[in-house]
């Protein structure tokens, strides 16, 4: 049943800000003192850490709004779902695509070593974005002069990971809006390419980066769909703090990396081909409504991250209390005013993270059409 949002932000936010807060100092003082002794020590006690974190958005996904994940593969790569090194291509159909990621990474064991590419922006987010930074997410600036560097040098670092990943990529580049489904249309006509329909044109030269630095690290790619049913509003941040519960369907293919074509052509073309099968199987779902030929697997909540949040919850309630009881701080005028503004900052930073994750927020890589009409440039560019 749907709640007004502003009844859990606040507390659900007071409980990530404080409690991200206290992981990221950790985060901090490790990556000061044991990263330049031992990356790979570091690496495990900050996966430690990350999850202790990341698992409470898990819970909100799992048993506050209760949203439910299908799973569509076969047993063979359900079996090594966690067991190796995979990089993930997605199409980026919802705001909450990266945290239906994250569910299906800690349902294999591997949420605290999730990587993805992202772009520069997120990195700046208060206690979300620095857990990426310290867990070694890779952000872009979508200037390919400066993020071609950056991509080799953030591949080259998780050559050395001895124990298994995931690096996550979604190749269009930003978020599925109508607008932009339209300007990818535009732009396919143009061109003389496959017209999406459910999908938008990849770009490719991050994957093509990829495949070529890591073909011998990582041994598989998992091809990602994701799809929400016609006859159910697409999952937000802000659905999930209102409780709204849904269900997402997911399809992984997954693919040998030494099967890909050598040539950069080749690679740009598999990817660009890859989604075309992505287009037309969202459109046989939106028709037929089956979804996939392959064996659905129903994926179980886990207990772990309600653990986490009563730990949290339990933690930094007694602290809380403690710090109020020593300061007497709601015993004054400047003692109320300051844990009101106190309740204000953590409002703004969680608005601050809710509309970073929408759809409407996510602006386009900028594409020359090959045509003057301002109407068809304005739309590419939105």
């Amino acid at each position: 049943m749907a709640v007004p949002a502003t009844i859990v932000i606040l507390p659900m936010g007071i409980l990530f800000i404080l409690s991200g807060l206290i992981v990221n100092v950790i985060q901090a003082i490790f990556f000061v003192l044991l990263r330049p002794l031992s990356k790979t020590c570091y690496r495990r006690i900050n996966k430690f850490l990350t999850e202790s974190l990341w698992l409470e958005l898990i819970w909100l996904i799992d048993w506050w709004a209760g949203i439910k994940i299908e799973l569509y593969t076969d047993s063979e790569t359900l079996e090594l779902m966690g067991k190796e090194k995979a990089l993930l291509i997605c199409n980026h159909r919802s705001d909450i695509d990266w945290l239906i990621g994250w569910v299906l990474a800690q349902r294999s064991g591997l949420l605290g070593s999730t990587v993805a590419i992202m772009k520069k922006e997120i990195k700046f987010l208060p206690v979300l974005g620095w857990s990426m930074w310290f867990a070694e997410y890779i952000f872009l600036e979508r200037n390919w002069n400066k993020d071609e560097l950056a991509l080799k040098s953030g591949f080259k670092h998780l050559e050395h990971i001895p124990v298994p990943f995931w690096l996550a990529l979604f190749v269009e580049g930003t978020r599925f809006t109508e607008s932009k489904l339209l300007a990818a249309q535009e732009f396919a006509a143009s061109r003389g390419l496959p017209i999406p329909r459910n999908v938008l044109i990849p770009r490719t030269k991050g994957f093509v980066s990829a495949v070529q630095s890591l073909r011998e690290t990582i041994p598989a790619i998992y091809d990602c769909t994701y799809a929400v049913p016609k006859t159910e509003a697409s999952p937000t941040m802000l659905r999930i703090f209102k409780g709204i519960s849904c269900s997402v369907k997911v399809e992984i293919k997954r693919k040998k990396m030494a099967e890909l074509p050598e040539t950069e052509d080749g690679i740009a073309q598999w990817c660009k081909d890859t989604f075309v099968a992505k287009d037309a199987l969202l459109e046989k779902y939106n028709t037929t409504e089956i979804f996939s030929e392959q064996e659905l697997h129903q994926l179980r909540r886990p207990k772990r991250s309600f653990v986490v949040v009563l730990f949290w919850s339990c933690v930094l309630g007694f602290l809380i209390y403690k710090f109020f009881k020593w300061t007497s701080l709601l015993a004054s005028w400047e003692g109320i005013a300051f844990t009101v503004l106190f309740m204000v900052l953590v409002t703004v930073i969680m608005e601050i993270i809710i509309q970073s994750s929408q759809s409407e927020h996510s602006k386009p890589k900028p594409t020359v059409l090959p045509t003057q009409d301002p109407i068809k440039q304005s739309l590419l560019q939105t």
